[in-house]
């Protein structure tokens, strides 16, 4: 397949173009720095130079793939107005160009608490930003993954996971598990339509996603 990953160099994401271009995949990286197109090349992936917040349309780096994935993030140093931009003006902008160019299947990392992001404190702006995001991406019509992880660590992974579509736990998971739960949604059907809390745990991941 050929899968677009937006916010290509983030810690997520550049584990999972590795495991992508590993598996035989066309991956692709949407980064708006040049200077990390070496970190996605290194990784065996395909740098897509583009801004998707100062972008109107993001459909011409969309066009030609088979699936998305929205891991992209203003980070925890950036403002409520950039969370709306970003968190979910991004996600809308990723969801309107895949519905434009025919691709179906988009995979979205959200987080915990995008159930209620009212009891997030100072987390609120960005959990209000994930929630609208979500929400868009569910009423679009595509066939859509939400992934809702927890804490993320960068404790190496174990390939065993704990997966629940019963949302407000709490708990973490190391960032190489999330990549392998996002690589694995894509190959497994049952997940589209699906929004599911991750954690480390114990569960094969392929089990896992056996909704």
């Amino acid at each position: 397949m050929d899968i677009l990953v937006a916010g290509g160099h983030g810690k997520v994401a550049l584990r999972l173009l590795t495991l992508l271009a590993a598996q035989g995949h066309t991956a692709r990286g949407l980064i708006r720095n040049p200077e990390q197109a070496e970190d996605l090349r290194s990784a065996g992936a395909v740098p897509v130079i583009g801004d998707l917040e100062a972008a109107s349309s993001l459909a011409p780096w969309v066009h030609g793939a088979d699936a998305v994935v929205f891991a992209a993030g203003a980070g925890p140093g950036s403002g409520p107005g950039r969370k709306r931009t970003v968190d979910l003006g991004g996600a809308v902008k990723l969801a309107d160009a895949a519905t434009a160019e025919g691709v179906t299947r988009y995979v979205m990392v959200s987080s915990i608490g995008a159930e209620n992001p009212s009891a997030g404190g100072a987390m609120r702006p960005y959990l209000e930003a994930k929630a609208e995001a979500d929400a868009y991406v569910a009423a679009s019509g595509l066939d859509y993954t939400i992934v809702r992880p927890g804490g993320l660590t960068d404790d190496p992974g174990t390939g065993r996971v704990t997966v629940t579509r019963t949302l407000g736990n709490r708990g973490r998971v190391p960032r190489d598990d999330v990549a392998a739960v996002l690589a694995a949604c894509l190959q497994t059907p049952s997940t589209i339509g699906v929004t599911f809390e991750l954690f480390a745990g114990d569960t094969p991941i392929a089990d896992a996603l056996r909704f």
